[in-house]
């Protein structure tokens, strides 16, 4: 049996419309959540087309050989990184008329696999047993407006076509709860020796994962207390008369205790390593996750809000070291401690939905430029009005690297060997004093 997809009505009319008076060949990604017992879709999003397209005649492109597997990678990532915790990319779609009905499964299948193998290598965290491996590749007929709805399993690249069932519900979007947490990150990432500057960003993620497993050992409580893992979230909530929630988004507060390991191997294990310099991340991270309110469970909840806060940061640094690349400077001495400003998480609700994405916001960009990203990622408007952008500062320090610490100590080397030198001639000078003060005692003792 296939699983089902309950799907708000909203994509329903969005992917209608796109259909509606165009020849081209569209795909997308699909945004939601999957678990044991239910799947939803939230949200469907165009591929932005290329430059070259929008000059081109949409006609020109009604077959499926312009399709561009990287250009749609690339989408996926910048749209994964507006995903808070509990959301995901759940597979694409593709609008085509029927006599591409055959090629279309084929393009599905190959830009299934492309989406979740680029966005899974940049994850700090694992896979679970109990994560839904299967990705959604739906094919919606231009002409008849037929939808069929497949799933593969992604974790098998040899893995078939299931059927799976595509279910138009009202109200999917609101019946879901929230779990919100500021985490304070100060996190030292040592520079080995043999790095270059270019190794920065491979030994700012190495230290992230670093992190990241303290995340996941780390002790979080909801609504200031800790509950059993397989234990009813709502438990101790208050229902409606239904017994269900209201339709609205309900929020729990999280606090993380963060804890030292007790693994006495790992201590056994550790080496001292040379240094060249250091990474220093400082700041508070908003973090949030959402899980649907369907029998949701304590752990559930807990491993969503533990993604999105291992996400967050991750793709924070990952955006930084982007703008330095755009913008580096050949002329930048390499001997100053370096200052940079982590993007700013910006909250906006999307779709007509209580549900809220994110964008991340340098301190000299303008909220116009957030709307823009929203537009152009998610092809969704957003108010200014909407956008939160209330969140603390987060900034980099980069210490000096190798060379600049290489002369540092010679100098200091240098210093300690004129000392020593100028200890030697004290202590000649010393000698020869005592001795002539020797001399002449003997001197006047023999002479009385």
């Amino acid at each position: 049996m296939g699983r089902s997809y309950f799907v708000e009505e909203s994509v329903g009319q969005y992917l209608s419309e796109l259909s509606t008076g165009s020849k081209a060949v569209i795909t997308g990604l699909l945004v939601g959540q999957c678990s044991q017992q239910r799947n939803y879709v939230v949200l469907a999003i165009r591929t932005p087309p290329k430059e070259e397209e929008n000059k081109s005649s949409s006609s020109h492109y009604s077959a499926l050989s312009h399709i561009d597997d990287e250009w749609t990678t690339a989408h996926a990532n910048q749209v994964s990184r507006m995903l808070p915790g509990g959301l995901i990319v759940l597979g694409v779609f593709t609008i085509a008329s029927p006599e591409l009905a055959k090629e279309v499964q084929n393009t599905l299948r190959k830009l299934v696999f492309s989406v979740e193998k680029s966005i899974s290598r940049k994850r700090l965290w694992s896979m679970t047993e109990e994560d839904i491996s299967d990705r959604v590749a739906l094919h919606l007929c231009s002409l008849t407006k037929k939808i069929l709805c497949r799933t593969y399993d992604v974790q098998d690249p040899k893995s078939s076509a299931k059927p799976a069932d595509w279910k138009y519900q009202t109200g999917v979007s609101t019946s879901w709860l929230a779990l919100e947490c500021t985490i304070n990150a100060n996190i030292h990432i040592p520079l080995p020796a043999t790095s270059a500057n270019h190794d920065l960003e491979k030994n700012t993620k190495n230290g992230l994962a670093r992190w990241a497993k303290q995340i996941e050992e780390a002790v979080f409580l909801i609504n200031g207390q800790v509950k059993e893992e397989d234990a009813d979230l709502l438990e101790g909530q208050k229902k409606s008369a239904r017994g269900n929630m209201p339709s609205s988004i309900q929020s729990l507060d999280v606090r993380v205790l963060m804890q030292l390991s007790q693994n006495s191997s790992a201590r056994a294990t550790a080496t001292v390593q040379i240094c060249s310099g250091s990474i220093n991340l400082k700041g508070a991270l908003k973090c949030k996750a959402y899980i649907h309110n369907n029998k949701p469970r304590v752990k559930d909840a807990v491993k969503a809000l533990k993604r999105d806060i291992i996400n967050t940061l991750s793709d924070r640094c990952e955006i930084l070291f982007e703008d330095l690349l755009i913008n580096e400077t050949p002329e930048k001495k390499n001997s100053e401690r370096e200052y940079h400003m982590l993007p700013c998480r910006v909250f906006a609700p999307v779709a007509g939905s209580s549900l809220l994405l994110c964008d991340y916001k340098f301190g000299d960009e303008t909220l116009r430029e957030i709307q823009e990203r929203f537009l152009e990622m998610l092809d969704q408007a957003v108010q200014t009005e909407d956008l939160d952008t209330a969140e603390e500062i987060n900034t980099v320090e980069i210490h000096p690297p190798k060379e600049f610490e290489n002369d540092v100590k010679q100098k200091q080397l240098s210093k300690e060997l004129l000392l020593s030198k100028l200890h030697q001639n004290i202590g000649v000078v010393i000698a020869v004093a005592v001795a002539i003060s020797a001399a002449a005692f003997s001197f006047n003792y023999f002479s009385d």
